[in-house]
This record gives C-alpha cells, sequence and structure tokens, in this order.
C-alpha cells in the first residue's frame, strides 16, 4: 500500500544516530556507518524522528510499504522496557493517534504489563513533540459543548475548528480528527471572503486548507484525500472554492483522489465569491 515512510538521504547521514533515540518503535538503526530504515512494519511515518537529525538528512514521503503494525511495534518495543514503552506511548498521545494508542495498550494488558504515565506533559509534546511545534497534532473536538453557546448574529461569534494543524501539507490522514467525519477541503482564501465560514460551513467538519496556485509539491494533496477516504473513512467531502478560475484546482484534485479511493463518497463543490457570497452548490 502506498504511506508514509521516513525516507533516508545517505549522502546526507553521518551515522551518528542521534535519530535512532527520536524512534522509540525500533525503526532505524545504525548498520555499515549509515542510519537505516530496518522495517515497514516498524515506520509509522509520523516524522517524530526527523527534527532529531542534525544533518537534515531525514524527511517523510509515500512509497510503497506494509501496512504499519502496532502489535510487531510493541513486541518489539516491551524488550526495550519501561522508559521505551513510556516515549512511544507519548509519541502516539501527542499526535492523536487514538487507534493505535488503544491497540497499545491492550497489547499491554493483554501481557500483563502495567502501562506507564505517558500524560504527565502531555500538552508540552503536543507543543513541542518531536518535530515542529506548529505541527504538533491537536483534536479540539472534546471542547466543543464549551465553545459553541453563542450562536447569534452579533458579539463575539466563537470559532468551530476542532483541530490543528489544518493545512494540507502538515495535516495527517489518520489524524483522529478526520476519522468518520465530514470533509471540508477549503482554499485557503474562503475563510477570509465569508463571514459566517465557522459558523455555517465549518462546524461539525474536518478541514484541510492549500492554495491550488501557489503551493508546491501538490501531488501530494490527492494522495492524502485518497487515504482520508480510505483509511479515515470519511463520510462526505466539501470542496470550497473561490471564484477566480485558478481555484478550481482544488476541486480537481479531490475528484482525482476519490477515483482513486477503494470506497466511493460523496464530492459537494461550494463555488465563493469575491464578497463571500455563495454562488454555487452542488454535488459533483
Amino acid at each position: 500500500m502506498l504511506r508514509d515512510m521516513i525516507e533516508i538521504d545517505g549522502d546526507k547521514c553521518n551515522g551518528c544516530g542521534v535519530c535512532v533515540q527520536g524512534c522509540p518503535e525500533g525503526a532505524l538503526q545504525v548498520i555499515d556507518g549509515k542510519v537505516r530504515l530496518v522495517s515497514d512494519l516498524l515506520c509509522d511515518g509520523l516524522g517524530a524522528c526527523i527534527n532529531e537529525c542534525p544533518q537534515g538528512a531525514l524527511k517523510a514521503g509515500k512509497k510503497e510499504a506494509q501496512s504499519y503494525d502496532e502489535k510487531i511495534v510493541m513486541a518489539n518495543i516491551v524488550k526495550a522496557g519501561g522508559n521505551t514503552i513510556k516515549a512511544h506511548l507519548k509519541h502516539l498521545d501527542s499526535r492523536g493517534e487514538t487507534k493505535h494508542m488503544n491497540e497499545a495498550l491492550q497489547y499491554l494488558k493483554t501481557n500483563g504489563i502495567e502501562a506507564p504515565d505517558y500524560r504527565d506533559e502531555k500538552m508540552h509534546d503536543r507543543a513541542h513533540g518531536g518535530g515542529c511545534p506548529g505541527s504538533g497534532i491537536v483534536d479540539f473536538s472534546e471542547d466543543e459543548g464549551k465553545t459553541t453557546n453563542n450562536t447569534g448574529n452579533t458579539g463575539t461569534q466563537p470559532s468551530q475548528l476542532s483541530q490543528w494543524p489544518i493545512q494540507l501539507h502538515l495535516v495527517s490522514p489518520s489524524a483522529t480528527y478526520y476519522r468518520d467525519k465530514d470533509l471540508l477541503l477549503a482554499a485557503d482564501c474562503v475563510a477570509f471572503s465569508m463571514g459566517n465560514f465557522h459558523r455555517d460551513h465549518l462546524k461539525g467538519k474536518g478541514l484541510a486548507i492549500a492554495c491550488p496556485k501557489l503551493d508546491s509539491e501538490q501531488e501530494i494533496y490527492a494522495e492524502k484525500i485518497t487515504a482520508m477516504i480510505d483509511e479515515a473513512k470519511v463520510n462526505t467531502i466539501t470542496a470550497m472554492i473561490m471564484q477566480v478560475p485558478c481555484c478550481g484546482g482544488l476541486l480537481a484534485t479531490a475528484k482525482r483522489a476519490a477515483a482513486a479511493a477503494t470506497r466511493k463518497v460523496p464530492i459537494k463543490a461550494v463555488t465563493v465569491g469575491l464578497k463571500g457570497d455563495v454562488l454555487s452548490e452542488e454535488w459533483v
């Protein structure tokens, strides 16, 4: 299957092994003076190791690989002891990987191993978790009931954002805030044009934003949306674009991704005028 994996630039890697310490899953090892990815099954592709590398030799990329297997990972991790187990659980928690977290905790329970307290520095990890502070996964959905009291047309309007990050290059298709949700795929300019964007369009949806004109490496976008359909099992996709011609590329990407997916989901196209009015809205 095609999924996120760690890629290693052999020319940049000097074999220092710092990244190995940042990979509690045990997917990286120093072999013959270079760091190697020793098993597809152990690499979750979330990139906790990337910013550990002082040479900039690591990056995340798409490749054909075996599916990540949490049970195999845990069997490998428990051999290394409690601190490694704790580091792995904190790694999953900071990135909102609820499914893998539940599998890991169940493995420990089944094998009579007490789960360490991994939550003592939870918020710190979410801000700084082994990578860029701006790309740590945070799911706000548990706070929705606290921020939706003001629904009138005057005064302060509460944010309906239920997650971070939101930029399509930064989001993880397997993040909990996409699972079994409706996906709102919005062009960057839409929210700035629409005064009622949060209240009328964002509430209750997982969000991904992109600019089909200015963003680089957009071939990744279709792959991520396909993964959201097949792995996160999003219910629907709403593509909100501006009326300018270049913005249609985002809708085209969504259609291409849906065509490549195994599951079939409906796509709604919403075109927004320059002054924030909805010009058209239709299922395509």
